[in-house]
């Protein structure tokens, strides 16, 4: 992991499309604002994972199994 410091409206790039900016900083929580190309999903970790979760039950449902889905 690379750990960077950085101050108020500061920056870092993340290859050449992605630049994270620090907005805020109060206590012990820090705002980023994220520019990032619309093609590049940009998610919190836990909304991440809860996508993937659902993403994997979705695969798991057999063919006979959609017919009743959206009545």
């Amino acid at each position: 992991m690379l750990v960077l410091s950085r101050h108020r409206d500061e920056s870092i790039m993340i290859g050449d499309d992605v630049v994270v900016t620090i907005v805020d900083i109060r206590g012990d929580k820090v705002r980023l604002g994220i520019n990032a190309p619309q093609d590049i999903p940009v998610h919190r970790q836990e909304v991440y994972e809860a996508i993937q979760r659902e993403n994997k039950k979705a695969m798991q449902v057999k063919p006979g199994q959609t017919r009743d889905l959206g009545k």
